[in-house]
């Protein structure tokens, strides 16, 4: 009888982690305009729901059928899964087609939207104020991204962690980072300190001219080169400094001792990036560069690695756990979307 009840408890959790996870085109068929979130598609049901969850409300207006503009947007903005989850989780969703009658086109003309227009966004708050300038003539992940963060912080609500990652690192994407590398003593420990550090979007150990080093990734836009030395030097991740840029060096000389100073030359990474996520059950979780960096720096100092993570990607790994006999992949320092879309081949 315990089997047989342990069995059904396991089917009961794994069918609720498919509807959950599957990719949502697959269940409720939807125009691809619209990505894969699961939208509202009247205005006064939208501003109900707003006022009993006190959530703001996203409104898509979208041209369905639409241009390849259109469309590129719903397959690449609105299908991104932290995207969608970040919307259903924190948003009341509503989507108006802008080449529509009926309710929709008294929608269309209350905010003074175009018809047969390209995707446009706006936030509003449950007193229909705007929260955000109208998103618009932008059709990428960051701008999005970076208005629902806008948002929630005018309303007041906490920004979710996976969130803020997802924007940093979009907005890294959309702007120059540069490379740091520090030599230390042991690169595994070294990783971790560095992972931790605000503005670094990915990092990977290895060797370099006979040391350990990390190489860093950063957005100078957060943290400038000498915040970022200063910082590493806080946490004692650092021995050396090896430097790319006559900039850089004159940085360091203000910092580190000159013999400590060296240039970066040979890059040589190692067999186990990550390592205190890769000999953990999170190394099985597809994850943005960054949340690999602060998920490797919690789970190697102790603290909680779960705070980093979207409520689906915790339900992934739970479900897991409770089936360890599959043969699960290492999907942490795989691109995003391709490890997203390996682990769905794997329910």
């Amino acid at each position: 009888m315990k089997n047989i009840f342990l069995k059904s408890v396991l089917l009961i959790l794994g069918l609720f982690f498919l509807t959950s996870f599957k990719n949502k085109e697959m269940l409720i068929p939807q125009p691809e305009e619209l990505g894969t979130v699961s939208w509202l598609r009247d205005y006064d049901q939208a501003i109900t729901t707003s006022k009993k969850t006190d959530k703001p409300i996203l409104i898509l207006f979208q041209e369905v059928p639409g241009c390849s503009t259109c469309r590129g947007y719903g397959n690449e903005v609105l299908s991104h899964p932290l995207i969608v989850e970040a919307i259903e989780e924190n948003f009341v969703p509503l989507a108006i087609h802008n080449n529509k009658g009926g309710k929709d086109k008294e929608i269309l003309k209350l905010f003074g939207e175009p018809a047969w227009n390209n995707p446009v966004v706006r936030i509003i708050d449950t007193d229909q104020n705007a929260l955000t300038p109208r998103i618009n003539g932008k059709y990428d992940r960051s701008s999005l991204v970076s208005g629902m963060v806008e948002a929630l912080k005018k309303v007041d609500r906490s920004v979710p962690g996976y969130l803020q990652l997802l924007s940093e690192y979009l907005n890294a994407a959309d702007n120059k980072t540069e490379k740091a590398t520090f030599g230390m003593y042991c690169f595994w420990s070294g990783e971790a300190k560095l992972g931790s550090i605000p503005g670094v979007v990915s990092s990977e150990p290895g060797f370099m001219n006979g040391s350990e080093v990390v190489s860093v990734t950063y957005n100078p836009a957060i943290t400038s080169y000498e915040n970022l030395v200063t910082e590493a030097n806080k946490k004692k991740a650092f021995e050396e400094v090896f430097i790319y840029s006559n900039d850089q060096r004159a940085t360091a000389k203000t910092l580190v001792k000159p013999s400590n100073i060296k240039k970066a030359q040979n890059f040589r990474a190692d067999g186990q990036p990550k390592y205190y996520l890769l000999h953990s059950p999170y190394r099985l979780i597809p994850m943005l560069p960054n949340q690999a960096s602060r998920v490797n720096t919690a789970v190697g100092f102790g603290s909680d690695p779960n705070v980093f993570l979207s409520p689906l990607q915790l339900d992934m790994l739970n479900y897991i756990k409770t089936n360890p006999g599959k043969d699960w992949k290492n999907l942490y320092e795989k691109p995003f979307i391709l490890g997203w879309n390996q682990l769905k081949t794997q329910f």
